[in-house]
């Protein structure tokens, strides 16, 4: 599955979510069975190049979201602490992400 996430930088999973207006780049995980199995990183979130992305995980619930809904996407949203990609793969594995309407 694919997860798309605004990030301040292109470090790897030491990357850090942002608000979407904040955004340098765009993380995309492809996360399967447990781990990740690539990252990618994009211009805009235009520029992302998958047909389907099944998650979007943002910085804060009063984000606009619903063009991301509107695409099929399930929009969750990051807990106090989960800074980092990495931290926020983590969460995404035991369901410790928020849904945005929660």
């Amino acid at each position: 599955m694919l997860i798309l996430v605004p990030v301040d930088s292109e470090e790897g999973l030491a990357s850090r979510i942002v608000p979407r207006m904040e955004a340098k780049r765009w993380a995309l995980i492809d996360f399967d069975a447990g781990e990740v199995r690539s990252l990618r990183f994009f211009d805009s979130r235009e520029s992302v190049d998958a047909d389907w992305i099944d998650f979007a995980v943002l910085e804060n619930r009063f984000e606009n979201y619903m063009d991301l809904m509107e695409e099929g996407m399930m929009v969750l949203v990051r807990r106090e602490g989960q800074d980092t990609l990495e931290a926020i793969v983590e969460a995404f594995k035991f369901k410790e992400l928020d849904e945005i309407g929660l």
